[in-house]
């Protein structure tokens, strides 16, 4: 399946280091997820997305890119076609305004099924569909139940709306496969989610771990950001510096947390970090 990479800071951070320079970086893990890649980036509140269908690992463009971006957001991704053909309209991460969206996972039998989710949505996101993929469909159904369009999300709305979205989901494909080893063609719903300043995370069936501090910081003498949270677990709902999430652990420097099928992590405006679980 497909390889996901969130990142989300106080403060502007290269990333060039999670996506070409550590040890497991996103780069090489595209020798087994060739289908193309994508990196969304935030400047002055505004996603800007670059796109491939060509292996990151032999696409001079992805290195380029990931030596320049410095941002607050990041989000990239490796796809491993399940759904679609291999283009460029069809390579995440997916943006609609300020939203950007990357999905690791499937919607079993979706030819068959895929009218069902198009009347899910909100006529107004149709005409924006331009690839052929079950993740891109998925995208909008989701901003639809979330309500993103309304008001200020908080946890509660993002439990009990993701909920009713969830069970519109399996009602129409069946459950979710929890078993990460599982085939490729069964239904999984890992993703991220952001617009900028707001990053929702969910473990639909496939890997995510995720990052908030290291052991030692080793800019800890000249950071001016530097917090008990930079060096120590933070508690459910308390403030973080930053937050990194991958599909596999990207290096030793980074205290790496895992999370289970069900996870929900929602970093809010504030960057306070939320984790509750989703029945699935």
């Amino acid at each position: 399946m497909c390889r996901l990479f969130g990142f989300r800071s106080i403060f502007s951070s290269q990333v060039h280091s999670s996506l070409v320079g550590a040890n497991n970086a996103i780069m090489n893990q595209s020798e087994f997820h060739p289908d193309g890649w994508g990196v969304a980036y935030y400047l002055d509140n505004t996603p800007h997305i670059i796109k491939s269908p060509k292996s990151a690992i032999t696409d001079s463009l992805f290195k380029k890119v990931s030596g320049v971006v410095s941002s607050k957001t990041v989000i990239a991704h490796l796809r491993k076609a399940t759904e679609g053909q291999i283009d460029i309209l069809n390579c995440h991460p997916f943006q609609y305004g300020k939203w950007v969206f990357a999905h690791n996972g499937n919607i079993k039998n979706f030819s068959k099924v895929k009218d069902q989710f198009l009347k899910l949505m909100d006529r107004k996101y149709l005409r924006f569909l331009l690839g052929d993929t079950d993740s891109e469909v998925l995208f909008y159904v989701l901003l639809t139940f979330l309500k993103v369009d309304s008001e200020v999300l908080t946890q509660d709305m993002i439990k009990q709306r993701f909920e009713n979205f969830l069970k519109k989901v399996t009602e129409i494909s069946g459950s979710l496969c929890t078993d990460p080893n599982g085939g490729c063609l069964e239904n999984y719903l890992t993703f991220l989610l952001t617009d900028g300043e707001q990053m929702l995370c969910f473990n639909g069936g496939k890997e995510l771990v995720f990052s908030t501090h290291k052991q030692r910081c080793p800019e800890r003498d000249e950071c001016q950001y530097l917090s008990q949270s930079c060096e120590e677990a933070a508690e459910n709902g308390q403030k973080i510096q930053h937050l990194i999430i991958s599909s596999e652990v990207l290096n030793a420097e980074n205290i790496w947390q895992s999370t289970q099928a069900g996870d929900f992590l929602f970093l809010d405006k504030s960057l306070n970090l939320h984790r509750f679980q989703v029945k699935v």
